[in-house]
C-alpha cells in the first residue's frame, strides 16, 4: 500500500497548475484545490481579506498536499477502506466530494451487500468493502473504477459543456476517463473503437 503523501503527491501531480475553466462547476483551481474548498477553509492567502482566483494562484504544491490528506483523506475516513480501494477513492473524493463514497455504496449494493448510498464512509461501509475486497481485492478495484468511469460517461450526457472533459478534440479519451483508467487493470480499459461508440451520442 503506498502511504497516503505518495498518494496525495499523485493526485496533485495528475491535476495539474491553475485553471479557471468556465466550463468547469468547480471554478478557479490549482492543484485539484477548487476556489470553493479555499473559501470554505478560509485560506486568505494573499491576506487581503478576500478569498478570490489570486489566493488559488498563491496555493502551493504543499499547500494543496496537505489540504487533500486532511480533508480528503482523513475527514471523510478513506483510511477505514481496503488498501486495494484507498488510491481511487482517495482520488476520486478530490474530483467529485462524496459523490465518490456514493459510487461505492451503490456497488457495494449491486454485489448484495446492505448499505446505506448517504456519501459518508462508516462502520457498515468500511465492512461490506472488507468483505468485498476479501474476496477478491483486484476485482473490487476494477469495479470501482469502471463504476467511476460510469459515472463521468453520465456526467458528460447530461452535460454537453463537460464533454470535454471526457472527450478530447480529436476524439480519443479526454481525462476524465484516462484518469479513472488509471486505477483499472488494462484488460478493462476501453479500446478506441469501444470509446467511440460510447460518444457518438454527443455528436
Amino acid at each position: 500500500m503506498q502511504i497516503v503523501n505518495e498518494i496525495a503527491e499523485q493526485i496533485v501531480a495528475r491535476e495539474g497548475g491553475f485553471v479557471n475553466d468556465p466550463d468547469d462547476p468547480g471554478g478557479a483551481t490549482k492543484h485539484g484545490v477548487t476556489i470553493g474548498t479555499m473559501r470554505r477553509l478560509g485560506l486568505d492567502l494573499t491576506g487581503d481579506g478576500n478569498v478570490n482566483a489570486q489566493d488559488v494562484k498563491a496555493l502551493s504544491r504543499a499547500q494543496a498536499v496537505e489540504i487533500f490528506i486532511r480533508h480528503y483523506y482523513e475527514a471523510p475516513r478513506i483510511g477505514s477502506l481496503p488498501s486495494c480501494l484507498q488510491p481511487s477513492v482517495f482520488d476520486m473524493y478530490v474530483n467529485a466530494g462524496s459523490n465518490a463514497v456514493r459510487i461505492l455504496q451503490l456497488l457495494l449494493n449491486e454485489m448484495g451487500f446492505e448499505v446505506s448510498v448517504d456519501g459518508a464512509i462508516g462502520p457498515q461501509t468500511a465492512s461490506a468493502a472488507e468483505q468485498a475486497a476479501s474476496v477478491d481485492a483486484d476485482a473490487l478495484r476494477d469495479a470501482y473504477g469502471i463504476a467511476r468511469r460510469n459515472y463521468y460517461f453520465r456526467l458528460a450526457d447530461r452535460r454537453a459543456a463537460s464533454r470535454k472533459f471526457a472527450r478530447a478534440r480529436d476524439g480519443t479519451k479526454g481525462g476524465w476517463i484516462k484518469r479513472a483508467e488509471e486505477f483499472i487493470s488494462a484488460r478493462y480499459h476501453l479500446s478506441r473503437q469501444a470509446f467511440q461508440r460510447r460518444t457518438a451520442a454527443w455528436g
